[in-house]
């Protein structure tokens, strides 16, 4: 029996399956290297080396010291290289920090919430499981690569009464942005009784000039939601920010506790903001690395039907008179490939779509062979 103290019920499932095969009591981290954890999106690239040469550093000061109280440092940081004031800055140790912390203090059960469907699935979990408020949900069609109707988001925001309008941009596990102009012009006119949470975890992927940062800090009810982890390749540190005008961040402030980002955190956070250079570069790689995955999947897989997205994944539908994602999956998993069957993460996706991370090349390379190798041991050859 599996000896757990998270409970089998929990509803929220966030990939990373690839522990199974490294161990989550890490007495063997070595085993890392002979698995692919594509189910999850973490960067393929490493953090900037001015993060690294600071964590080599002082790893040992770094482990045994309290940071400081409200990351005042990192705070700093992030208002030098967005443009926006530090009173706009609310820190969180990762976004889902912040969505438990804002939501359980702005939603009850008696609030409507408007979530995309398919979306990032922590949303749809917080809203109904945690808080246990109404959740209505805006379809985006297959047939329209899953973009963002505007003139529909504009009718909902406009009549649709809601407390909370949620919008990843770009989407996850669609990878489809709405350009900034677009968006901007959609949010100027929302009701002030509608708070707007945007999730811009992959943005910069697309584009640093996309970020809707400054326009939240000049509204009063939207807000943007900022992770370090995936563009900073910093998933395991765990740091993040939400931006918004003063008077919404304020209240939210006094729900944070002291040291809410440790110290290695922290420090890694300021270095990674002070090499714009060093990852604008690797995401210019992504793009490229993305472009080959999908050619590289198109010679592999004919029948399949590929999204290619704007973000560090791409998104795969399976032909529905084949195997299931489920099942690829798990021919996979023994070959040590781990990919993700996002049919959770809506109600539109069903049990024949993947998402997989985009990797460096070499990997990739394996990752081709290897579900090869899968769908050959699926049709029985």
């Amino acid at each position: 029996m599996r000896e757990s103290p998270v409970s089998e019920t929990v509803p929220c499932y966030h990939g990373g399956a690839f522990f199974e095969a490294i161990g989550d009591g890490f007495d063997d981290l070595e085993r890392r290297h002979s698995i692919i954890n594509a189910d999850v999106l973490d960067a393929w690239f490493s953090p900037a080396p001015g993060v690294l040469e600071a964590l080599h550093g002082s790893l040992d000061w770094l482990a045994r010291t309290s940071p400081p109280t409200n990351c005042e440092g990192l705070i700093r940081a992030i208002s030098r290289t967005r443009g926006i004031p530090v009173e706009c800055v609310l820190p969180g140790a990762g976004s889902s920090d912040l969505v438990f912390r804002a939501f359980r203090h702005w939603l009850t059960p008696a609030s409507r919430v408007l979530l995309l469907d398919p979306t990032y699935g922590e949303y749809v979990h917080v809203c109904q499981h945690v808080v246990g408020c109404h959740v209505e949900r805006l379809p985006l069609e297959r047939t329209a690569h899953y973009r963002l109707d505007m003139a529909q988001l504009h009718a909902r925001l406009q009549f649709g009464g809601y407390d909370l309008v949620v919008i990843v941009n770009p989407n996850n596990p669609t990878g489809q942005h709405v350009p900034r102009e677009a968006l901007e012009k959609a949010l100027r006119n929302v009701p002030l009784a509608t708070k707007v949470w945007l999730d811009e975890a992959y943005l910069e992927y697309v584009g640093a000039d996309q970020s809707l940062e400054q326009f939240a800090t000049q509204t009063a009810n939207v807000v943007v939601c900022k992770s370090l982890s995936k563009v900073y390749a910093l998933s395991g540190m765990r740091a993040a920010y939400l931006c918004g005008a003063a008077d919404v961040i304020e209240p939210l402030r006094r729900w944070t506790p002291p040291w809410v980002i440790g110290l290695p955190a922290q420090v890694a956070a300021v270095k990674a903001l002070e090499a714009p250079a060093y990852y604008q570069s690797r995401y210019d790689e992504t793009r490229d690395l993305r472009r080959q995955f999908v050619a590289g999947l198109r010679r592999l897989r004919p029948g399949w039907d590929l999204l290619e997205s704007k973000a560090n994944f791409v998104l795969c539908h399976l032909p529905k008179s084949g195997p299931t994602a489920a099942m690829l999956i798990e021919q996979c998993r023994e070959r040590g490939l781990y990919l993700r069957d996002v049919e959770g993460m809506g109600t539109r996706m069903g049990g024949h779509t993947l998402r997989i991370a985009v990797k460096d090349g070499a990997t990739q390379e394996r990752m081709l062979a290897l579900m090869a190798n899968g769908q050959r041991k699926l049709a029985g050859k």
